[in-house]
């Protein structure tokens, strides 16, 4: 591995209110369905009694290299979309709570080999899960002129989408796009000097997305936890971007992912959760000084009805 093996795995953000939020049974079932560093599981185990029992989701290899020597944890290399089939091969049909920290670690941006970050030349990879599925230079080998477009207007929420795309299209014609580098020579022409970061930042995080499918996944997982959640048992997800925050809002709000709310013939509002924070939970000054890429977290918690 090439990256510099001193960096932390993951800093997890909002740890502490995370934690909190889950208002842990000693004895109850917990789910951290990002398990990456361990961060979260670590702060979950320190309050369960030995009667306690947490699994850890991950489908990366090397965050399964961070598993707890403890019995009262299971960790589970799988997507969290697969949540209720893997529980229920350990005979889990309920918990008491679930997190998830949906950001991308810390080391799968400063991994260079992995292709997740633009600050540095390596192979267009971006899979959470190296076993599976496409890669993102698969995606912009392969994909259609107008299902590129759709990547980057609806995951990277950019404007020159269209022509991004056209540019991929004629790119490709002359020779395979393969790393970052590749990437980068088509992007740039189409970002602003004072935005380029930003907009460089957006499109490499819509071709992520894309090609681990994580809108979908996503909604699968918020899903079957609110199935698995028993009654008081409690939900925290930790956002980074306005597109899972709006999934994961509307689901808490109203149960579905549109937001459409239903009202009884009271005008009671009718949804499978009561918000514990009425207010979403962001970081303060003083973790954002300790932890910059937690400045754009966000952090809603929900308990089961």
């Amino acid at each position: 591995m090439l990256m510099n093996e001193t960096l932390p795995y993951h800093v997890p953000a909002l740890l502490q209110e995370s934690i909190a939020a889950l208002n842990i049974q000693p004895e109850g079932t917990y789910v951290d369905v990002t398990f990456g560093g361990g961060g979260h599981a670590k702060e979950i185990l320190r309050q369960l009694t030995a009667g306690g029992r947490l699994y850890g989701f991950d489908q990366d290899e090397e965050a399964e290299k961070n598993s707890l020597p403890d019995k009262r944890f299971t960790f589970v290399r799988s997507n969290f979309r697969y949540l209720t089939s893997f529980l229920d091969w350990h005979g889990v049909q309920s918990i008491d709570g679930l997190i998830a920290d949906l950001g991308v670690s810390s080391h799968h941006f400063d991994d260079e080999t992995r292709g997740f970050s633009f600050r540095f030349t390596g192979d267009l990879d971006m899979r959470m899960n190296k076993r599976s599925g496409q890669s993102a230079a698969d995606v912009l080998n392969t994909y259609s002129e107008e299902a590129l477009v759709n990547v980057f207007y609806f995951y990277g929420e950019l404007p020159g989408a269209r022509a991004i795309a056209k540019a991929i299209i004629q790119a490709r014609s002359s020779r395979k796009i393969r790393n970052t580098q590749d990437f980068l020579d088509i992007l740039k022409p189409f970002c602003s000097r004072a935005k380029e970061k930003k907009q460089l930042a957006q499109a490499f995080q819509a071709l992520r997305i894309a090609v681990n499918e994580e809108m979908e996944a996503l909604k699968e997982m918020l899903v079957q936890a609110g199935e698995l959640l028993l009654p008081g048992g409690r939900m925290a997800v930790i956002t980074y971007h306005s597109l899972e925050d709006r999934l994961v809002k509307n689901y808490f709000k109203a149960g579905n992912f549109e937001g459409i709310v239903e009202k009884d013939f009271y005008g009671n509002v009718r949804s499978p959760f009561r918000a514990v924070n009425n207010k979403v939970i962001v970081p303060d000054e003083a973790e954002i000084e300790r932890n910059p890429r937690s400045r754009s977290a966000k952090l809603r918690i929900v308990e089961k009805l």
